[in-house]
């Protein structure tokens, strides 16, 4: 049986204290693989894209998995989540919702945009951290990703 590689893990998030709380929750629930984030859209896209300040594939690898808040400034994580499911080079990439939204207006939406999961983010650090287990379990070691999706570039 192969060995799978670890994936990166882009996180797009606005808010610097969900940002170490999730890093803190990937360490605590002994995720191993490398976190990425970014606080826009427009920055997410920069990212996928290789673009400025982006452009070094060591540095910043494409990710095998992108969680994405909803409400970010700049452009928001639907618009950012419809260019990248509009994208050839892209769609292909695991999308994740996480955000604080539970409209069903907002759930509907991503799901016709192509988006793979939503989750509204828990309100505590214990729920934060179940979340972050079944992400690993689910999309780290049980899914099979497309072999374009780079576990180790």
């Amino acid at each position: 049986m192969q060995t799978k590689q670890p994936i990166h893990i882009l996180v797009a998030d606005d808010d610097p204290d969900d940002c170490l709380l999730m890093k803190e929750a990937f360490n605590e629930s002994r995720v191993a693989n490398t976190l990425h984030f970014v606080h826009d859209g427009e920055e997410l896209l920069a990212y996928l894209k290789r673009q400025l300040p982006y452009s070094d594939a060591q540095q910043h690898p494409t990710p095998g998995l992108i969680l994405l808040d909803l409400n970010m400034p700049l452009m928001d994580g639907r618009e950012a989540l419809a260019e990248i499911k509009a994208d050839e080079a892209l769609r292909y990439i695991p999308v994740v919702i996480m955000t604080t939204s539970s409209d069903e207006e907002d759930i509907i939406r991503s799901y016709d945009t192509g988006v793979n999961s939503f989750i509204t983010k828990p309100v505590s650090f214990n729920g934060l951290l179940d979340v972050v287990q079944a992400l690993g379990r689910y999309w780290l070691q049980v899914v099979e990703l497309p072999a374009g999706v780079n576990r180790h570039d």
